[in-house]
């Protein structure tokens, strides 16, 4: 159906809900699938004892703001890719991801540098005590070193999603998951000697521990961003730069190689940078803050720093459909926009908040009530259980108003409205939930760090709302201009 909004057909509310829902429920899998890869590591990790689980902890925030660095950077090309394939410019398509490839090879290679320079000290300056430092350091320089190749995995599903291809980029997504399973279970733990129906069995193992853990992953996502690559540039027929393409009018034969292809031009360079570069900022700024808020954590020891790592993997269950519906209205409303249909990206906006909405309160009534159950999945430890189940129930009440502000900050990211967004996300971290979060750590412990949290998220949530309803950001997406390299010869 995304045809319809491609060739300006009119398009009903049945048929907006159901084109939203086919391109949510792919992309709310990949999410629920990337966050039960993140419970399947913590689960592992966390049979090794608490300072294992602690050094995991103390760096996550950081490989967060790494990760979303890389993710945010890749964006501004994403966008452009929907703008022109809603504007049946699929020649301009394929140029725009070619120099998206170059830019997110890079600027994965800038960031790995910064990340293994930094490596050694960044525990010890996040208030890491000598028994999790050394394996602190090694499982942050082991994601780290992958970056070029991680952004490129961004980059490939991000372009595919962007198409409208939601199934390919979720069902590579929990691939990836599987792999991640089985490649740190070999990874982390040692040789394990077992009998079966009267037969001795070795399974073999490298012990690797928290090294394996990060080891696994990266191996994981290594593969699946070969895979998410090579289905974009070979077989999604709107993004194919080699190889054949061979529906919706588009030529047999594959494009020449051009290595001049690759280079960032001014105008795409311009457009990319206008939507990533505050995403880029903010993602920076908000992983400031909740670096900030495990330092605020640290002192309140071991078990607060491990309850806090794992609650924060265990409240994913609740936003990763928000996100994944974020996606979706991404695409929608990207595409409508590229197509010149701005009324059509407004009716796509606003139903893809409410979904998103109605999806993160029903999460949320899952999660108070499983609260306990989770914890107890993700770690053995009976305090690190009841200091994280606490912190989930409070957090629970926050997800409807947090669903607001995830799915409308992807309607506004795929018209390419990015600066005042993110300016209202890292502006709301940091001048609400870090100052509570400071006042009542000292007396409510980590109940006083969730309750600052869930305090802030229910009033960016609301500023969310005001913003989308007010139509401001359809009048501030970007220009799209034709690609200014060679055009495509066989379109």
């Amino acid at each position: 159906m995304l045809e319809l909004i491609r060739t300006g057909k009119e398009i009903s509310r049945s048929q907006r809900f159901r084109l939203t829902v086919q391109l949510a429920w792919p992309a709310i899998v990949a999410q629920l699938s990337s966050i039960m890869m993140q419970y399947i590591d913590a689960a592992m990790v966390g049979r090794l004892g608490a300072d294992d689980s602690a050094a995991v902890g103390l760096v996550s925030t950081s490989l967060w703001l790494f990760w979303g660095l890389c993710s945010a950077a890749t964006s501004g090309f994403s966008v452009q890719v929907a703008h022109r394939i809603g504007a049946n410019d699929a020649a301009g398509a394929r140029g725009v991801m070619r120099q998206g490839i170059t830019f997110s090879v890079l600027f994965g290679l800038m960031m790995a540098l910064i990340g293994v320079a930094i490596a050694w000290p960044l525990p010890h300056w996040l208030g890491g005590t000598e028994a999790v430092t050394g394996k602190a350091t090694e499982y942050f320089v082991a994601f780290v070193a992958a970056l070029p190749i991680l952004t490129l995995n961004y980059l490939g599903s991000a372009v595919l999603r962007a198409s409208g291809n939601m199934k390919t980029a979720g069902a590579l997504n929990v691939m990836m998951c599987a792999l991640d399973v089985v490649f740190n279970f070999f990874l982390i733990f040692p040789t394990h000697h077992f009998s079966l129906f009267g037969m001795d069995l070795t399974l073999p193992g490298a012990g690797l521990g928290v090294l394996g853990a990060a080891l696994g992953t990266v191996l994981a996502e290594c593969v699946t961003a070969a895979a998410v690559m090579w289905t974009a540039t070979r077989h999604q027929p709107e993004l194919a730069i080699w190889g054949t393409r061979s529906r919706r009018g588009l030529a047999e034969s594959a494009e020449p190689r051009s290595t001049k292809a690759f280079i960032p031009t001014g105008r795409v360079l311009h457009n990319a940078l206008k939507v990533s570069a505050p995403m880029t900022l903010e993602h920076a700024v908000i992983c400031g803050a909740q670096i900030m808020v495990t330092v605020i954590v640290a002192p309140l020891g071991v078990m607060a720093i491990a309850a806090n790592s794992f609650a924060v993997t265990a409240e994913a269950l609740c936003y990763m459909p928000g996100y994944g519906i974020g996606d979706a209205a991404s695409t929608l409303v990207g595409q409508s926009y590229g197509a010149k249909r701005k009324e059509l990206a407004r009716q796509f906006g606003y139903m893809s908040v409410g979904l998103g909405m109605a999806v993160m309160t029903l999460m949320g009534v899952i999660l108070w009530f499983g609260a306990p159950a989770v914890m107890a999945l993700l770690s053995p430890v009976a305090d690190i259980q009841a200091l994280g189940s606490s912190a989930l129930r409070i957090e629970a009440w926050a997800e409807p108003m947090f669903a607001a502000s995830i799915v409308s900050y992807g309607v506004m990211v795929g018209v390419g409205d990015t600066i005042l967004p993110a300016a209202m996300n890292f502006g709301s971290i940091w001048l609400v939930r870090l100052p509570l979060a400071a006042i009542l750590a000292p007396t409510m412990g980590l109940d006083g760090v969730w309750l600052a949290m869930c305090i802030e998220l229910c009033f960016r949530g609301l500023i969310f709302l005001w913003r989308l309803l007010s139509g401001a950001w359809l009048r501030h997406g970007l220009k799209t201009d034709p690609v200014e390299p060679q055009p495509d010869p066989n379109c």
